[in-house]
């Protein structure tokens, strides 16, 4: 017997500022199961959807746009799918826009390869010597995460992370970071490397007074370069 053909939908929402960001997939595969879609069943569990979401939104992380692609057993229009989620959708997913891509294309966990970050705040009250965008073009900037007792610290380099840094106002940045040998950066840990703000292992982070919006994400040609998703 040949195999179901699968029909890939890609799905770009936002989530409210308060969202609790660790629940925001399971809001997504809720709206997915009370939408009534012929979806695909996950090979974890049958009862629910088979779902790739983008990279996790960090603690501390406001967004502009997430993504993630839901699976269909059967063909139906970007448009019946978005109507479908938008009546689903309860208040901690706004659907924004739907699209069919190609089964064969990576998926968005697996495409996305950089994201760019809004950093937003009065930085006055650590008085920075320099910009961030100034600080981050040092070849020795480093952020120094250490154990809760001070025994270990872990230096890592900003610079093979960082692809632009831009300041378009006195207290707002630009801050893109790619991901390297599989990993990434939290933008916190950049600006708190910046301010000279302590980073301990294991606890969720962030900069006080500090927004960090994700803007957006993208993917990485062939030639390296990088395009919104």
């Amino acid at each position: 017997m040949d195999a179901p053909k699968i029909y890939k939908m890609r799905i770009e929402f936002t989530v409210p500022r308060v969202a609790d960001n660790k629940r925001i997939f399971g809001a997504l595969r809720n709206a997915v199961l009370k939408s009534g879609l012929p979806f695909e069943p996950a090979k974890i569990n049958k009862n629910w959807p088979r779902l790739a979401y983008g990279p996790v939104l960090g603690y501390g992380q406001e967004s502009l746009g997430e993504f993630a692609d839901i699976y269909l057993l059967q063909k139906v229009s970007p448009q019946e799918v978005y109507q479908a989620l938008v009546r689903a959708a309860g208040p901690q997913v706004n659907i924004k826009r739907v699209e069919r891509v190609p089964y064969a294309l990576p998926s968005v966990v697996n495409l996305a390869q950089a994201a760019k970050y809004q950093v937003e705040g009065n930085f006055s009250a650590w008085a920075p010597a320099q910009s961030l965008t100034d600080f981050l073009k040092g070849h020795e900037a480093e952020v120094v995460v250490t154990s809760s007792n001070s025994a270990i610290a872990q230096h890592i380099p900003l610079e093979p992370y960082v692809v632009a840094c831009e300041q378009p106002e006195e207290n707002k940045y630009f801050l893109t970071l790619q991901t390297v040998n599989g990993k990434t950066l939290k933008p916190q840990y950049a600006v708190a490397a910046w301010l000279g703000e302590p980073v301990l292992q294991g606890e969720e982070f962030t900069v006080p007074g500090v927004r960090f919006i994700r803007e957006g994400l993208f993917w990485r040609d062939s030639q390296g370069g990088l395009h919104r998703i």
